[in-house]
């Protein structure tokens, strides 16, 4: 017998309400799938809102060609489980077609360049409706967001132009050329997505977990050791016990130091963490205002 629910189920409604709203309101959506916990989540979400159906949107996976291993192993093997359909477009190919430049120097990232190889893929696929597992907790720019945020034909942001959204009315009213970005899980904490997450037992990266990896320190953060990272000399990489609260681009997501291998032991350690969850997102340390400049020009 299961134990009493701790996950407010006024939020997975929400989210399921949404998500079918997608369905009823728009012509091409999609899932923006990164392989995070969030996106992850999104994905169970959409399959109780069609069950028994098959979930009726592709996973669209921008590939930085610096991902994580172990989160591109779990995508192919959750794609096979759901049946889901899953399309990939590459930043490298952006690289080859002169379309973005591939940084350089000590903090060189591919994180950003994403934003363009996403706004050519929904110009490709004609996709009217992106669902994003942003939440508002995590940042101050996306607590500007609504839940379906209006980009205009370029593909741009500006929260002077959201809508208002009163009475659980979600407008999906848009101009040729416009694109709506839809958060489903934006009232939801960190913490609720683990919950969730304990609750419907879903599987995840292994990488969320405590594991031992090479990682060097810089800037006070312990960033993981890779081909794809610029050190200097003096950046000597060693092994420690560490895991990941959040999941990006291996160039800009930053381990914490960890015991904590199993969920109950991950939901104990975010109840006591002093940082929020993006303090381990290096590419969110460029400005103050660095997350609103990539939104602006069309970042998730």
């Amino acid at each position: 017998m299961r134990s009493k629910r701790i996950f407010p189920s006024a939020l997975e409604h929400e989210a399921i309400y949404i998500m079918r709203e997608v369905a009823a309101q728009f012509e091409r959506p999609a899932i923006l799938f990164s392989g995070g916990k969030d996106s992850i989540t999104l994905v169970r979400l959409a399959q109780k809102a069609f069950y028994p159906a098959r979930i009726p949107f592709p996973l669209l996976h921008i590939d930085t060609g610096h991902n994580f291993f172990e989160t591109l192993e779990f995508r192919d093997w959750l794609v096979k489980e759901t049946g889901a359909q899953l399309i990939v477009r590459y930043v490298q190919d952006s690289i080859n077609n002169g379309r973005v430049k591939e940084e350089k120097g000590k903090y060189a990232s591919r994180n950003i360049l994403q934003t363009v190889t996403l706004l050519d893929a929904i110009e490709e696929l004609k996709l009217d409706a992106c669902i994003g597992g942003a939440r508002r907790d995590e940042e101050k720019a996306r607590a500007k967001e609504r839940i379906f945020s209006v980009r205009d034909d370029f593909g741009q942001w500006d929260a002077r132009k959201q809508r208002p959204e009163l009475f659980d009315m979600l407008n999906g009213r848009i101009n040729p050329g416009e694109n709506v970005r839809v958060f489903p899980i934006s009232n939801w904490t960190e913490l609720d997505v683990w919950n969730y997450i304990r609750e419907e037992e879903l599987q995840l990266p292994s990488i969320y977990f405590a594991h031992q990896r090479k990682i060097i320190e810089r800037d006070g953060l312990y960033w993981p050791f890779s081909n794809f990272l610029n050190t200097s000399e003096d950046e000597i990489p060693f092994n420690a016990k560490v895991r990941f609260r959040t999941v990006g681009d291996m160039t800009c997501t930053a381990a914490v130091m960890s015991d904590a291998d199993n969920i109950n032991s991950v939901i104990e350690e975010i109840l006591e963490a002093t940082i929020s969850e993006r303090g381990a997102r290096i590419d969110d340390k460029r400005s103050e205002a660095a997350m609103e400049k990539r939104k602006n020009a069309g970042y998730f």
